[in-house]
């Protein structure tokens, strides 16, 4: 990827100081001088600066006002402030918050090449956080996503491929197929992944809000903007921003989104100075997007830029082997919030009902009924009675079909398992949707026993 220039602005720098920064400083940076208010004050307006270096001291009043309306005019960027030695300890006390750091007289490259990369760095921790406020307890693995469906394999292969490069993805299938975990998947496992991973839902936001929410507004743009905002596209510069339901943006917002994605760049809400952003994106959506281009709710000119990797996701009911290590895995998972890791697994009777089950409401539907089940189950496995699918009705009988006793049902299930997995217990547990404990415990129960096992324990 194109690696975005740092804009640094310096004020007031003596010719000494100059040398130092612009040594400091190499190709990734884009340095601009200034050494009178009025230039100073309109390269501010026309540019967003990434960094500000101020030649300072602590009796000129001018200067510290000069410095309280950059700060109230982009609080967000960090300002460097350079003085006199003596002059430091006034100034660290009597500074704004805005201030990164005081630096003294003379100055070392080494120093400003460090300052400046932990004030960026600062920077770009405190835009994450703003959004980011809970843990993420995910984790972004290609080799941990269950893909034991043909078709899903392969998509889970292209996927992988595409993390490597920095093509905008477009994720199309039902609700609850797993869009928002794959693109988080993609983006940690992609050049990008030590940057943000910034998530937006576009149909959460209500129209007259997206645009601020994704660009960014200045202070007194509107009625209740009381401060300047740094947007989605901003606070994921150099990372991913996924776009959740990208159908739902309004036509007015989708040319300004459009632009992004070509120019890398745009302004906020109520502002006019032009800010450049190193984002890749990752759309997704439900919709028919060919079709609300027709119905002119799309904008065709944004379809064909987003739809350069186009990745379309099946339903859960079209991923039948994905099934059964699914419901294990987000058992395993339910079990370890709510510290009942005394439920291993589920009864036979129940997994049958899970795999013939056609999930409308996909993955999102799978995990909370099992997570409802968790909550309601009392003995070591999920039985039928703690199971709840509103459409089957409260015995949910139909899908079972048990026309023999129970146990020789179970029995019949576990040797199938057994035999489609060459009698590795372990992946027939696995299967079955029960813990390897609860499948040898099951073993003992009916008396089956194979060959290799005894081999096994000859040798």
């Amino acid at each position: 990827m194109d690696e975005k220039k740092v804009a640094v602005l310096a004020y007031e720098c003596s010719p000494e100081n100059r040398s130092s920064i612009e040594k400091a400083l190499t190709s990734n940076f884009d340095i601009t001088f200034q050494n009178d208010p009025q230039s100073f004050q309109q390269a501010m307006s026309k540019k967003q600066y990434d960094v500000i270096f101020m030649n300072i001291l602590p009796e000129n009043g001018r200067k510290i006002d000069l410095l309280e309306r950059i700060h109230d005019h982009t609080p967000f960027t960090p300002i460097i402030i350079t003085c006199d030695s003596e002059d430091t300890m006034l100034l660290d006390k009597a500074l704004e918050p805005g201030v990164y750091d005081v630096m003294a007289h003379p100055l070392s490259p080494a120093t400003i090449k460090r300052t400046v990369r932990q004030a960026l760095y600062k920077r770009q921790l405190t835009n994450e956080l703003a959004y980011l406020r809970r843990t993420q307890d995910i984790v972004y693995s290609f080799d941990r996503i269950i893909a034991e469906s043909d078709n899903f394999r392969m998509i889970i292969n292209s996927l992988r491929k595409f993390a490597s490069t920095d093509a905008t993805i477009l994720l199309t299938g039902n609700t609850g197929t797993g869009k928002s975990f794959l693109s988080g998947t993609v983006h940690h496992n992609s050049p990008r992944r030590d940057n943000p991973f910034i998530k937006i839902n576009c149909a959460n936001i209500p129209e007259a809000l997206l645009e601020s929410e994704l660009f960014g507004h200045e202070k007194g743009s509107f009625t209740g903007a009381d401060k300047q905002r740094i947007g989605r596209f901003e606070q994921a510069d150099g990372g991913t921003i996924f776009l959740d339901e990208i159908g739902e943006i309004p036509l007015e917002i989708q040319s300004k989104l459009l632009r992004v994605l070509e120019e890398k760049s745009f302004e906020r809400v109520g502002g006019n100075k032009t800010i450049q952003v190193d984002v890749r994106l990752i759309a997704a959506t439900n919709r028919d997007l060919p079709h609300q281009i027709l119905a002119g709710k799309f904008r065709e000119d944004l379809y064909y830029r987003i739809n350069v990797l186009p990745v379309h996701l099946p339903p859960l009911k079209d991923r039948s082997r994905c099934l059964a290590p699914l419901a294990i895995k987000l058992l395993e998972k339910a079990t370890a919030s709510m510290k009942k890791k005394n439920i291993t697994g589920f009864t036979a009777e129940v997994l049958a009902l899970i795999q013939g089950y056609d999930w409308p409401g996909n993955i999102r539907q799978l995990a909370n009924t099992i997570e409802r089940a968790v909550i309601l189950e009392d003995d070591d496995l999920i039985t039928l009675s703690s199971l709840h699918i509103p459409e089957l009705g409260r015995t949910m009988a139909p899908l079972i079909q048990v026309t023999e006793p129970l146990e020789t049902h179970e029995r019949e299930l576990i040797l199938k398992a057994l035999a489609e997995n060459l009698w590795v217990q372990k992946t027939a547990a696995r299967c079955l949707g029960i813990s390897p404990r609860a499948l040898n415990y099951k073993i003992k129960k009916f008396g089956i026993t194979h060959q290799n096992w005894r081999k096994h324990k000859q040798a």
